[in-house]
């Protein structure tokens, strides 16, 4: 025990290590830990066949299958566009860049349910988008695609603003002599930038996709929250919530929480994987 306590303050460079690291378990333990395992006790009361008939129920399943199937379809879009748009930010000068790069974070500060309003109003049957998409026979709105726009929407942030750091920091004469040795653009990208960039890519890509698991205030406005078709799991426990099903809320969430933490675990050991390949 002294020896690891002895090995830990020489790593640490700044003094107050002893301090600074009780104050972070005890602020994440107040935070993170004291609330998830109040909704695991919480979900202890019920009995397994309870559990289980609360979490498999048909209506529950189908809000899965839309919420993780939503999120991971907003995600892996967000991860292509969102790098394009960091490359345009990074690499081009143009008129209104600074606009365009404020304009990026604007679902940062954009209440969800303004951004759910917004949204349905762009895209309802008589909106200014909609109302071109609906003679083609694409709906968007009070549709499972208007859950997909609207977590795309909340999600592109993430990954632009993880990518943009890591594109700046990038060293120009690194893509300078893949070109003198004769590489093609895309060659210069595929095996020189793009490794770079897919550690941060991938943190970006995590992000956005538990941001949209969570995402419920601009998506109840836009989703129509048809059972079976477009409802979202969040909606299901707010429904139960409102039902006082204490336990059966938290029955869901532990599935939601248990589901989301695995999948971004396997994005954290890709991402560990990847830091390693670029390293050596």
């Amino acid at each position: 025990m002294l020896f690891s306590r002895t090995l830990l303050k020489r790593h640490s460079v700044l003094p107050g290590f002893d301090i600074a690291l009780g104050f972070t378990l005890l602020y994440l333990s107040l935070i993170v830990l004291i609330p998830l395992s109040a909704t695991f006790l919480k979900t202890v009361t019920l009995s397994w066949g309870e559990f289980w008939a609360t979490v498999t129920d048909p209506r529950v399943v189908a809000s899965y299958r839309v919420t993780f199937g939503s999120s991971l379809a907003a995600a892996c879009v967000n991860a292509v566009f969102g790098l394009v748009v960091a490359w345009v930010l990074v690499r081009y000068e143009f008129t209104g860049r600074r606009f365009v790069d404020a304009l990026v974070d604007l679902p940062f500060a954009l209440p969800t349910a303004v951004a759910g309003i917004a949204l349905t109003a762009l895209y309802a049957a008589n909106g200014w988008i909609g109302q071109w998409l609906e003679p083609l026979g694409i709906k968007v709105a009070f549709t499972p695609l208007g859950i997909f726009v609207a977590m795309t929407f909340i999600g592109l942030p993430f990954v632009v603003r993880t990518v943009q750091p890591v594109l700046e920091d990038f060293s120009k004469e690194l893509e300078e002599a893949s070109a003198t040795l004769g590489a093609s653009r895309w060659q210069t990208f595929r095996h020189v930038i793009f490794p770079v960039l897919t550690p941060a890519l991938l943190t970006g890509f995590a992000l956005a996709f538990a941001r949209a698991l969570g995402e419920y205030g601009s998506i109840i406005f836009i989703a129509g929250n048809m059972p079976m078709i477009s409802e979202i799991t969040p909606l299901l426990i707010i429904t139960k919530l409102e039902q006082y099903d204490y336990a059966g809320a938290t029955a869901i969430a532990v599935v939601m929480l248990v589901a989301s933490f695995l999948l971004l675990l396997l994005i954290n050991l890709l991402q560990g994987w990847a830091r390693k390949r670029v390293g050596r």
